[in-house]
């Protein structure tokens, strides 16, 4: 079976590391408007009445937490056998599954500013769903291969 392209296994610790950084930035920025100062943009181009001002916390957020996500989520096992690549594939599937039913429902049932919130989040459930299944799914073969 070919070997599936996956992060080393050490970069797995670093995405674990820096995602409670960049959540509590995403959680502090969503519900209580907070903004890093050095991460203000202002520009006024001389002559152009134009003002464009913007923060980019929340950019930096989103980014850092899909950063780390898919660091934990596609870096390689100590042992990487085609049980695990299986696994690592009944997961996503099962994830991608899972996301678009809590989507369709949302879409059904979540009505204005919180539908923007639900979409928020819908950027980052494929991959949190993917880990939290293959994670318990490699616990329980861990479990029975002893």
């Amino acid at each position: 079976m070919k070997q599936l392209p996956l992060f080393p296994h050490s970069w797995q610790k670093v995405g674990y590391i820096i995602l409670p950084f960049f959540l509590a930035i995403g959680i502090a920025y969503l519900f209580f408007d907070y903004n890093i100062p050095w991460l203000q943009y202002k520009h006024n181009p001389s002559g152009i009445i134009v003002f464009t001002e913007n923060n980019f916390t929340d950019e930096l957020a989103a980014v850092g937490m899909i950063i780390s996500l898919l660091l934990i989520a596609f870096s390689k096992e100590k042992t990487e056998d085609e049980m695990i690549q299986f696994i690592r594939l009944e997961s996503l599937h099962w994830a991608v599954y899972a996301n678009y039913l809590v989507l369709v429902l949302c879409i059904l049932f979540v009505y204005g500013g919180l539908f923007f919130h639900v979409m928020i989040w819908n950027m980052f459930t494929v991959l949190i769903i993917f880990i939290v299944r293959f994670k318990y799914l490699m616990f329980k073969y861990n479990k029975s291969n002893q």
